[in-house]
């Protein structure tokens, strides 16, 4: 599944700011939102965005490669700040939640 979304993606993306999936934020913040209210959980976009975020960096992925690729952030500093207010405690929670 991984290798044909990498595949997709690589047909659908020639440039950096192209989307793998073009929907608007409004739609993919209400997929999220029944996702969650199907697991019995309250979750928003954000919420996956930090978990990719943390999951990696906790992972050993460079916080460059993080900062850069996964977050896009054009401040280095900026994800220090964002990684910096998860705890581990929180952390493993949203693990658990999400993949619990």
């Amino acid at each position: 599944m991984a290798e044909r979304l990498r595949d997709y993606a690589h047909q659908v993306c020639k440039n950096p700011e192209d989307r793998i999936f073009p929907i608007s934020y409004e739609a993919a913040r209400m997929i999220v939102l029944k996702a969650g209210n199907l697991i019995g959980i309250h979750l928003r976009p954000h919420d996956l965005r930090r978990h990719a975020a943390t999951f990696a960096s906790r992972s050993g992925v460079p916080i460059e490669i993080v900062s850069k690729l996964i977050l896009r952030h054009s401040n280095l500093s900026t994800t220090q700040m964002y990684l910096g207010t998860i705890n581990d405690v929180e952390a493993i929670r949203w693990i658990d939640n999400l993949y619990g």
